[in-house]
């Protein structure tokens, strides 16, 4: 009862009109941000920060809040339509979203990635209101050294369940993680693999590597082919999906938004991690793991799925213990200690107005996505029937002005175009660029948690002795050997890779 009471006391901040509007301007900002490619929320947010300094705390977090998650439902559309994934976290919906649309099921694909993206929002805003309690205190176990293992759990699990060739899997990885490294060290404050370019000295960028293996990459493969493709001239005769769709679509949305919202609590993984885990932990609970990237369906709504719930749970930490688990996060960090909230184990009790405002908007928010989204998609659509001489052109322009518009560097337009050839020749020999997104991702947090740990241990590895941490490595080692037993080895040398 007391959980219903506070509820109302948000819904009652929440619907006040100025509340209402900061919030509408939050989630079509988010999807506009979602649907622009290179464009993501972190840019946007830090963009519109200053503009939030003169209104009440609980309207800047709303709005900004609305930025994150809407971006999530925005995202899907251009991975759908033109294989350029408008958020990181929609990646992984290129591969069977855009399929569909070349087979003239745009439509369907769209819709589904709306609506398994509001049911997985509704879901996580749930858990995030009933278990942010017990999972905090839970996660106030956490130290350094749990987090490392975690991360490296994490990273592990996701590359044994890609399919292809795990050496190839682990290089990339590996290749990823190095990348991650570039920059300036977070504890020592030392340079490096920057070569004394100061365009490198805060690292690379994840907007770049994400624009250039999967945009660029897209147009030189595309350049290969016949330019006549007759997917821009299907007809889409309906948004909804069908109730075959929603059949083998349901479960995916169940586990993606159980993964998701999960995978979205601690530091680390994220949406991006959430969706990439639920494509893969869907490929191979499919009794027909071979249809994945040729246009299912199961495809689209699992991952979509998990990014949402990973946006909603990734406030639990922020909100109660104070510790953002990614970048985005520490954007809504920032704006709350200027207005003067203190995020952490207290901020529930002092400021519960806050708290269940911030709750109730998120229920507000996600209807509004559902009524923005699916009326817009018919004119998201439309790009199918541009000519490839003109979409070729655009698909760089608008890499390139996401890229530039995050950071105003134009080296950041040569690591794109660089890892865009990158992205190609990796395609030509097989390689996964997924592995080396994970690794580039989660380098950074691996590091300074592993040296965080041994620096409170003098230098003495039993710190990761600790059961939760033991654990973790244990899984970890068990997933690496196991995935070099013949008959495994054998199973994922049969599926064909994405």
């Amino acid at each position: 009862m007391d959980i219903l009471q506070y509820l109302g006391l948000g819904f009652g901040i929440a619907i006040q009109p100025v509340n209402l509007l900061y919030c509408f301007v939050g989630v079509f900002i988010g999807t506009l941000v979602g649907v622009l490619p290179g464009i993501g929320p972190v840019g946007a947010m830090s963009l519109l920060l200053p503009a939030t300094f003169k209104a009440t705390p609980e309207a800047a977090i709303i709005m900004l809040a609305g930025i994150y998650y809407g971006s999530m439902y925005g995202g899907s559309t251009t991975s759908i339509l033109v294989n350029i994934p408008g958020e990181a976290a929609s990646v992984v919906t290129c591969l069977d979203g855009y399929q569909m649309a070349r087979k003239g099921r745009a439509g369907p694909a769209l819709g589904m990635a709306a609506l398994a993206s509001f049911i997985a929002g509704t879901f996580s805003i749930i858990c995030l209101m009933s278990l942010a309690p017990p999972l905090s205190a839970l996660a106030l176990k956490f130290g350094p050294s749990e987090y490392f293992s975690i991360l490296v759990l994490g990273l592990t699990l996701l590359i044994y369940l890609a399919q292809g060739s795990l050496p190839k899997a682990l290089l990339m990885a590996c290749v990823g993680l190095v990348l991650g490294l570039i920059g300036t060290d977070s504890i020592s404050g030392n340079q490096r693999l920057t070569f004394d370019r100061l365009e490198l000295f805060d690292g690379i960028g994840l907007t770049p590597l994400i624009m250039g293996l999967f945009g660029v990459t897209e147009v030189l493969l595309n350049l290969e082919e016949k330019l006549d493709r007759s997917v821009y001239r299907t007809d889409i005769k309906s948004l909804f999906p069908t109730r075959e769709d929603w059949k083998a679509s349901a479960m995916p949305i169940a586990r993606g938004s159980v993964v998701g919202f999960f995978m979205g609590i601690f530091p680390g993984p994220g949406a991006v991690i959430s969706s990439f885990l639920s494509y893969a932990l869907e490929k191979r609970t499919s009794k027909n793991p071979e249809k994945f990237g040729t246009g299912t369906i199961e495809g689209v709504a699992g991952p979509e799925a998990a990014n949402n719930a990973a946006a909603g749970g990734a406030f639990i930490p922020l909100l109660t213990l104070g510790i953002p688990p990614n970048v985005v996060m520490a954007v809504l960090l920032s704006a709350l200690m200027i207005h003067g909230v203190q995020p952490g184990p207290l901020m529930i009790a002092q400021n519960p107005n806050l708290f269940w405002a911030i709750v109730a908007s998120m229920y507000i928010g996600n209807i509004m996505l559902l009524v923005l989204n699916l009326p817009l998609i018919g004119l998201w659509v439309q790009v199918l029937k541009v000519p490839y001489k003109l979409l070729f052109p655009l698909i760089l322009l608008f890499c390139i002005i996401g890229v530039y518009s995050v950071s105003s560097s134009v080296f950041d337009i040569y690591l794109m175009i660089g890892f865009g050839v990158l992205g190609y020749l990796m395609q030509k020999f097989e390689f996964e660029a997924a592995p080396l997104v994970l690794g580039f991702v989660l380098g950074p947090l691996l590091e300074h948690n592993l040296r965080k740990a041994l620096i409170m241990s003098d230098g003495n590895f039993e710190i990761f002795l600790k059961p939760i941490s033991f654990g973790a490595l244990a899984i970890a080692a068990v997933l690496l050997l196991t995935s070099f037993l013949p008959a495994l080895r054998k199973k994922r040398a049969a599926i064909p890779t994405e």
